[in-house]
């Protein structure tokens, strides 16, 4: 039994032992309709009425298979280096849970579609770590309970519980990683740059978005410690559905505290699953799992093996596009750079709306400088990712445009950028009917320069004096008077024009 629930300091957890890690990820394909019906996969509807006999599972209702949910599945299997099966069926995974309304899941057991793969990822120093890739096998998605009546919105305590299977039969592909070993203190760095790296390639195959934050992407953390010098794995906990980066990394160095303390105070780690709390970054106890957990796998009578052609696979593998760890090293060399400025821009989850941006016209440098600059400010203080923000990238190279024309300055650019976000238009909209082009009238500029260096004798004479650098009190005033909407750098020039004095 447990000992105790206190946690040593990461650094002695990792004196005396090795983590050992496996994840379980699962992906949400982005299917129009569900693995083995015809029911749309838009759950944007009323509870329960996405539903159909054969993803309810009445008597008598046959399921058939996704041919876009199987290709998916190739790809993916491609892209994570696997080998394609050339025959395989679907299980019957047999276990009884309320939102499974045929009291089976239907996945895949010892015949996966892939299979002996594996993915690179890079770590913030540039460091390469090779995850194995155990398996990538085909699945359902299970309906979704909500527990009324308790305090922490799961069963124990609650009231009485609704279910909705709507995302009952939505197609899944889970991948799982063999045991990695040998990553030491940096597991959990390694857990988050796998995700991280998985996700991005997920998303370049353009088979589902990929949003951890809508489910569309979750993390089964599996950790274990063993005596540094030992080969045999200690006994493992698996940390059920993470959905975030961070998370994932907060829930595996937790874990490795955790379990560290368990067994330096004599206790022993039980098999189990948990929960992580995303407020504290701590794991509570779910269920216990024996190490023989047997769900009564059998194959699926209900459907036919799938057996994808070598041509067919070969054909898929000549239209994966350029993987996500390549593009990134190409398009830092064309930005021209560096490692630590790209590995931000990938944090972000910014190289898309970046991408996106030049391609609607505006330089690498502005597209870089605006998503990465205000955009992200706004976003942080939302708390949502760029994606979610209310602008486009065609939105944000119109910006850029208007600045590279002198249109708008920085200051001006950042308001018409609130404006779209405060769905007020689009730029050229929020321009007009905010007022905020550039002042570029010669007449008014020079009207407004005249009446600053009226009003402002003294530092007037200091500039004819050769301190040219007092100029900026006068460019200053010169803003102040048009409201931000005047070119600081046409401004200087009168100024220094009016007084007879030279820039250098």
């Amino acid at each position: 039994m447990t000992v105790t629930t206190d946690l040593v300091s990461y650094e002695e957890a990792l004196a005396t032992y090795d983590p050992v890690m496996g994840l379980e990820v699962h992906v949400e394909l982005g299917t129009k309709t569900k693995m083995f019906c015809g029911c749309s996969t838009a759950l944007k509807q009323g509870a329960n009425s996405q539903t159909c006999p054969t993803c309810l599972g009445l008597p008598g209702a046959l399921p058939v298979v996704n041919e876009i949910g199987v290709e998916s599945a190739i790809k993916i299997g491609l892209a994570l280096n696997c080998e394609i099966a050339e025959w395989c069926r679907f299980a019957r995974k047999n276990y009884f849970y309320p939102d499974m309304p045929k009291n089976f899941q239907t996945s895949q057991y010892d015949e996966p579609i892939a299979f002996n793969g594996y993915l690179d990822v890079q770590l913030e120093d540039g460091e390469v770590f090779r995850v194995e890739i155990e398996r990538a096998h085909m699945e359902e998605d299970t309906g979704k309970s909500t527990h009324v009546g308790g305090a922490t919105g799961r069963i124990h305590g609650a009231s009485h519980s609704l279910l909705d299977y709507n995302r009952a039969g939505i197609p899944l592909i889970e991948i799982v990683t063999k045991p990695i070993e040998g990553a030491g203190e940096r597991a959990p760095e390694v857990a988050k740059a796998y995700v991280a790296e998985l996700r991005e390639l997920i998303k370049a195959l353009d088979v589902s978005e990929a949003r951890m934050d809508k489910g569309q992407m979750r993390c089964d953390v599996n950790l274990s410690l063993r005596p540094k010098g030992q080969q045999e794995f200690g006994t493992r906990s698996e940390t059920k559905n993470v959905n975030s980066l961070r998370s994932v990394e907060r829930a595996a160095r937790y874990e490795i505290q955790r379990h560290a303390a368990v067994l330096s105070s004599g206790g022993t780690i039980i098999q189990e699953t948990r929960h992580f709390h995303e407020d504290d970054g701590s794991t509570t106890s779910g269920r216990i799992k024996d190490n023989a957990e047997d769900y009564r796998y059998f194959p699926e009578p209900d459907l036919v093996p799938v057996a994808p052609s070598r041509e067919w696979v070969e054909e898929l593998r000549a239209g994966l596009p350029e993987l996500p760890r390549l593009r990134r090293n190409r398009l830092r060399e064309e930005w021209g750079i560096s490692e630590h400025d790209m590995q931000s821009i990938l944090n972000a989850d910014a190289i898309g709306p970046i991408v996106a941006t030049i391609n609607a016209g505006a330089d690498a440098a502005s597209a870089r400088k605006w998503w990465m600059g205000e955009l992200a400010r706004h976003a942080n203080e939302q708390g949502v990712d760029l994606g979610s923000l209310a602008i486009t990238p065609e939105h944000v190279a119109r910006v850029a445009e208007l600045v590279a024309k002198g249109d708008l300055n920085d200051k001006l650019a950042r308001q018409v950028i609130e404006g779209v976000l405060k769905g007020e238009g689009t730029p050229d909209e929020v321009v007009e009917k905010r007022g905020l082009k550039v002042v570029s009238d010669e007449g008014a500029l020079t009207a407004a320069v005249d009446e600053a260096i009226a009003g402002n004798a003294a530092i007037a004479e200091k500039i004819r004096g050769g301190k040219v650098a007092a100029a900026g009190a006068l460019v200053g005033a010169v803003m102040k008077a048009t409201r931000g909407q005047a070119d600081a750098a046409r401004v200087k020039e009168l100024i220094l024009e009016k007084l007879g004095v030279s820039e250098g």
